[in-house]
């Protein structure tokens, strides 16, 4: 019940983000409008794909903490849809200039929201069902992050939709290849292991909410 509290409370104040006045129209790219349209599509999974792997070491992070809790397929697999989900939301809506609040309120939380899920896979230790609610909340603040990276690049304006997509897609195989490397190097051979939680899981989370909590400190009083 407390966890359900919590929820409770961590709801009203994504809902305020997600009515910040602070509001920018996104970028427009103008040397993209003159490409053909395969190319675009080409471009944007590719440059979707790259603020994951190499250059998301935040966003990986977060995808390796959902895995650590439960290794298995079927656990990580739901907990990365309802984060899809979310996160597909918000970068929509920032794109169309909805939503965007300012990337110094986004960027503190998304380390916030690392360290959250790894102590939780420390002290908590088991998959929860509410779990998969605050990762659909956690995910709509990740859109707005990916939202703001986007607009560094922009959309070309007669490919919007098809840009936004691209885009999206590109984030979704970063995260599949993150899980993919993941499974591999660990659940397909440890995760049934008695010593997995104790040798893998905590330690590996200990480093991920460390490494967050720095960022948190240097998100909000340093950048």
């Amino acid at each position: 019940m407390k966890n359900l509290y919590s929820i409770k409370y961590f709801l009203p104040f994504v809902l305020l983000l997600l009515s910040s006045s602070n509001l920018f129209a996104h970028t427009i790219n103008y040397s993209m409008e003159i490409k053909p349209v395969e190319n675009v599509i080409a471009y944007y999974i590719g440059l979707g794909f790259q603020h994951i792997v190499p250059d998301g070491l935040d966003h990986i992070l977060f995808v390796i903490s959902l895995f650590l809790i439960d290794p298995r397929i079927k656990p990580v697999v739901m907990q990365a849809s309802c984060f899809t989900i979310a996160h597909t939301i918000t970068l929509i809506l920032t794109s169309k200039d909805i939503i965007v609040p300012s990337s110094h309120i986004i960027e503190p939380i998304i380390a916030i929201s690392i360290a959250f899920v790894a102590l939780e896979n420390i002290f908590i230790g088991e998959l929860k069902r509410w779990r998969y609610v605050l990762i659909f909340l956690f995910g709509l603040i990740h859109g707005m992050g990916f939202a703001n990276a986007l607009n560094e690049i922009g959309l070309p304006r007669n490919t919007f939709y098809t840009s936004l997509i691209s885009f999206n897609i590109g984030v979704e195989f970063g995260q599949i290849a993150v899980i993919a490397i993941v499974w591999l190097l660990i659940g397909k051979f440890f995760s049934k292991e008695i010593w997995y939680r104790k040798r893998i899981a905590i330690p590996l989370s200990i480093v991920i909410a460390s490494i967050a909590t720095y960022w948190t400190i240097e998100r909000v009083f340093f950048s």
